[in-house]
């Protein structure tokens, strides 16, 4: 069991925020797993496409395939500033990560890559892994992050009336069934012990890391608490502008055009789009199951899958 223990002082401090690093981090986990995730499907190829950079690969090359330890220097505590500036002030921490601490947390790696090593021993890591994140992150998941934001952003609402209305105490005790809190600490059901006396903490819930549990109290400076957000099922029609926010504005307008078999010259001409483009999101939506192709002779054929009709 993991025990962290919260005087008044760090009680003080117990605040709601969001985590870009770790919805990067476990949208990467999964490209390399092979997985898809339970509401939000496989990562797609935009993200296995990624891994080509080295410095993504070198990331990838410190995540446990299954259950294991992931340093906790990729994912800093969710920063008290303005939320469009979440992201780029955490890829900023993680590059600014002291080389002893990067040597520390590397010891607990299980299997890490022969890159990652070199990259230790040569004192790059930090910066190279900022880098890697970020390549991802524009990659992968920059597209639709507005459509995530407002899931995470709605579960940080509800969160926020019940610290407002019951107070810190009953939010800490209803983010999770394995959590529990006794009135001074706060007890997470792990396979393992581990007692921390953090001076404050971060409750952060999460989109893509759903439904895990993370815990990070390591560091007394740097706790957090992923926990699974709320209301994550898949809504039966998302239409005009809250399908943008989910897919992104260019992917929302193609799939919302492919009612019947189109090719990807046919897209380009309607909406002013680049080939090349238009082939690249056609790509995503069809690995994510929205859309389905066929040959026709020398054309290949897009439309709308029943998943990307569920959604339109």
């Amino acid at each position: 069991m993991i025990t962290a223990h919260l005087d008044a002082a760090a009680m003080s401090k117990v605040r709601l925020g969001i985590s870009p690093a770790m919805e990067a981090l476990a949208w990467l986990r999964l490209t390399i797993q092979g997985h898809p995730h339970p509401i939000f499907g496989d990562p797609g190829p935009s993200a296995r496409f990624a891994l080509r950079d080295p410095d993504v690969r070198m990331v990838a090359g410190t995540l446990p395939v299954g259950k294991g330890y992931m340093p906790d220097l990729f994912t800093p505590q969710p920063p008290a500033v303005a939320a469009d500036r979440a992201w780029q002030t955490q890829l900023e921490q993680v590059a600014a990560t002291d080389a002893e601490t990067v040597a520390y947390q590397m010891t607990a790696v299980s299997n890490p890559s022969r890159d990652a090593l070199d990259a230790v021993e040569a004192g790059t890591f930090a910066k190279r892994s900022a880098d890697g994140l970020a390549r991802f992150w524009t990659a992968a998941i920059a597209d639709s992050w507005s459509g995530l934001r407002e899931r995470l952003d709605s579960d940080l609402a509800e969160r926020a009336r019940t610290m407002a209305t019951e107070g810190v105490g009953a939010l800490l005790g209803t983010l999770h069934t394995d959590i529990r809190w006794t009135g001074s600490a706060l007890q997470v059901d792990k396979p393992w012990d581990f007692e921390s006396h953090p001076s404050g903490l971060v409750l952060a819930p999460a989109a893509l890391a759903w439904p895990t549990l993370f815990v990070q109290i390591e560091e007394p400076t740097d706790g957090v608490v992923y926990f699974p957000a709320n209301g994550l099922g898949v809504p039966r029609a998302v239409g005009g502008p809250a399908l943008s926010r989910l897919l992104g504005p260019t992917r929302a307008t193609l799939l919302r055009d492919l009612d019947v078999p189109r090719t990807t010259t046919d897209l380009s001409t309607r909406h002013r789009l680049a080939p090349a483009t238009v082939s690249y999101h056609l790509s995503v939506l069809h690995g994510s199951g929205l859309v389905a192709k066929a040959r026709d002779r020398r054309a290949v054929l897009y439309w709308r899958t029943d998943h990307g009709n569920a959604l339109r």
